[in-house]
């Protein structure tokens, strides 16, 4: 076996938890052979790297031998080296940030009480920018005291 399809590939090597899902992948751009975007039929080769977007973490790998059979986890090592960078596994430890509360799996919608402390949370935010911060943002887009950024629907 001289080559392989990278999407059965990184379903082997249990990138994807499906062969569709390693294919979707590939057609949405968050998979790369050798720092270019591929196709879902793109041949792989022993030495090539390929990094696949999952969620907001790009993981590397480094083709050591092919496999077109799903092998367990204890035996993905012999066919691919993780040469994903420590920054990129960080991401995995950040915490989430959005505005949204965090709401438990399955409660469902808010209720109506939960809608209104939302909305009044949403409310007692204030989005006023300070006077130095809103004139450095003027000089730096050179705009006057009267312009405004916005102003170019016309």
């Amino acid at each position: 076996m001289e080559e392989i399809r990278i999407d059965k590939y990184l379903w082997a090597i249990r990138v994807y938890k499906t062969r569709s899902d390693a294919t979707d992948a590939c057609k949405g751009g968050k998979v790369r052979l050798n720092g270019a975007d591929v196709k879902p039929s793109k041949t792989v080769r022993p030495g090539d790297v390929l990094s696949a977007r999952k969620g907001a973490v790009t993981y590397t790998y480094r083709v050591l031998a092919l496999i077109d059979k799903r092998q367990g986890a204890k035996l993905v090592p012999q066919y691919a080296e993780n040469i994903t960078p420590q920054e990129e596994l960080d991401k995995l430890k950040s915490p989430v940030e959005t505005f949204f509360l965090k709401r438990d799996r399955g409660s469902g919608r808010p209720t109506k009480k939960e809608r209104r402390q939302m909305d009044s949370l949403w409310d007692s935010l204030n989005f006023e920018v300070p006077d130095d911060v809103a004139e450095k943002f003027a000089a730096d887009f050179g705009l006057d005291d009267g312009d405004s950024f916005m102003d170019d629907e016309d």
